[in-house]
């Protein structure tokens, strides 16, 4: 807005959030909006719909591929969002695997790592337990309409609303679950470096979270199936926590279902710290190397390349 907006909170009691304080509240409320639209789509798709008498049954959903698109595009808004949200502030991280690839490549301070963390692990607690609060009427139905294996009540599926699990394909294994999950993050983070580096065919700054988002859309259509596409360890020990905290017991943590998967909780945590960094080093070594060293050497565009004309800088 082009008017200037008189503060909430006296300029003098403002000054500590100018700094590090500040950015970490940027980062919380980024965060929560990344999983209050996240989760709250798979809260759609998984009770809402089928509670509310607009798919065939109270337990029925997923009945074509087609309706993945739901939840996919449900966590790309979310990423666009909360991205949109923070990013004036804190540059709007909103996941651990962003914030330390950036420490290790991007020159981000190892002194504030700590603390976005923090602040992404409540923030993803909150968002959680806000969706719980709006949606716990279909949650609770779905899980007493729901047959098979429960946990004080509560199934697997009503638990997948809220963090992730391997499909039943890796027969509890722990290799695929990890490699999806450092592939997954890998991707997401060359990107996002692609998209935010000045010196390639960067975005306008302002529709970088739109394409961000449609990275992680990107990413839940081509390998959501394997593991929940969690990419981001907020995003999924946040809601854990909060599951945890609320009755779903073994199913959150340590993340266990009798003949299908256990101690899962960590994967979803180790998989994108070690997939981020992959993916910046990637990106910077096929990629970001080239540009530097062009840059450097005063280098004119590749041939081919498009780029701005005499008449259209001036």
């Amino acid at each position: 807005m082009a008017v200037e907006i008189p503060p909430l909170i006296k300029p003098s009691r403002l000054r500590r959030r100018g700094g590090l304080w500040g950015e970490c509240l940027a980062e919380f409320l980024g965060t929560f909006v990344l999983i209050a639209f996240g989760c709250g789509s798979v809260a759609m798709a998984v009770a809402a719909l089928p509670g509310s008498g607009r798919t065939e049954g109270p337990t029925t959903f997923f009945l074509g591929a087609g309706d993945w698109l739901l939840i996919t595009w449900g966590w790309a808004f979310a990423v666009v969002f909360g991205v949109y949200v923070a990013g004036g502030v804190s540059g709007a991280h909103i996941n651990p695997a962003v914030t330390l690839a950036f420490a290790v490549r991007r020159r981000f301070p190892w002194v504030k790592v700590v603390p976005y963390w923090c602040a992404q692990l409540v923030g993803a607690f909150a968002g959680a337990a806000l969706v719980y609060a709006v949606y716990h009427d279909a949650i609770n139905t779905f899980d007493a309409a729901m047959k098979g294996p429960k946990t004080n009540g509560h199934t697997v599926a009503s638990f997948s609303i809220f963090a992730t699990f391997p499909a039943p394909y890796f027969h509890g294994g722990v290799w695929g679950p990890l490699v999806d999950q450092i592939v997954g993050t890998a991707l997401l983070l060359m990107l996002i470096a692609a998209v935010v580096d000045l010196r390639n065919t960067a975005v306008k700054a302002n529709l970088g979270p739109l394409v961000i988002g449609f990275v992680v859309a990107a990413i839940g259509i081509s390998y959501g199936a394997n593991a929940g596409y969690a990419i981001n360890p907020a995003r999924d020990f946040g809601p854990r926590l909060f599951t945890f905290a609320a009755g779903w017991g073994d199913l959150a943590l340590p993340g266990s279902l009798a003949g299908s998967f256990s101690h899962y909780w960590w994967i979803p945590i180790v998989g994108p710290l070690v997939g981020g960094v992959v993916g910046v080093l990637a990106y910077d070594l096929f990629v970001g190397d080239v540009l530097t060293v062009r840059a450097q050497e005063g280098l004119p565009p590749e041939s081919g390349r498009t780029r701005a004309s005499t008449q259209d800088e001036e």
